[in-house]
């Protein structure tokens, strides 16, 4: 591997943007007792619609992010985006946990705590209106986020899906401006 590709793949590596969303201690109990471990969950993103979430064990915090990191930049998807939020509203489900994500209108923010609001901010979302409903566990609440965002659909595959114009199915903040 020559220096530029090492320095173009380092730079590429750069652009994303890692949030630690859980540090737990972990524990296997063996016949002398316990084992301890410790799980790492991160999510990377590039703010640009691409986001990844990765988990990892080891037996020391930075080996674990490390390895954590590794797998989310595997992990990574392509999000649909509508501008600074969202096509439509949607809700994803991950064992007990349960995530509605709302689209809302510039400057609205990121009404959202915990792993839903690193997973929407490394993905490039500035307005949302978000609910966290069920299990609070965070790994599946970051996992029901992954999945709601996974089901949105874009305006234009929608319109073409049902028949519509692209304008009849932008939210009405945005059909309000084209009327004015």
């Amino acid at each position: 591997m020559s220096e530029f590709e090492k320095t173009e793949q380092f730079e590429a590596q750069e652009a994303f943007e890692e949030r630690v969303i859980e540090i737990a201690r972990v524990a296997k109990v063996v016949k002398g007792g316990r084992r301890f471990q410790f799980r790492v969950t991160v999510v990377v993103g590039d703010k640009k619609g691409t986001v990844g979430m990765g988990t990892g064990k080891a037996n020391a915090v930075p080996d674990a992010m490390r390895k954590a990191s590794e797998r989310a930049r595997k992990d990574l998807r392509k999000m649909r985006l509508s501008g600074t939020t969202v096509p439509h509203q949607t809700l994803g489900r991950v064992a007990g946990a349960r995530v509605l994500l709302k689209p809302a209108s510039a400057g609205t923010g990121v009404i959202a705590a915990g792993g839903v609001r690193a997973v929407l901010e490394v993905a490039g979302v500035r307005d949302i209106l978000t609910k966290s409903m069920g299990s609070a566990n965070v790994l599946n609440v970051v996992m029901a986020t992954f999945h709601a965002l996974d089901q949105m659909k874009s305006p234009q595959e929608e319109a073409a899906r049902r028949g519509k114009k692209v304008e009849d199915l932008l939210p009405f903040w945005e059909r309000r401006k084209q009327n004015v």
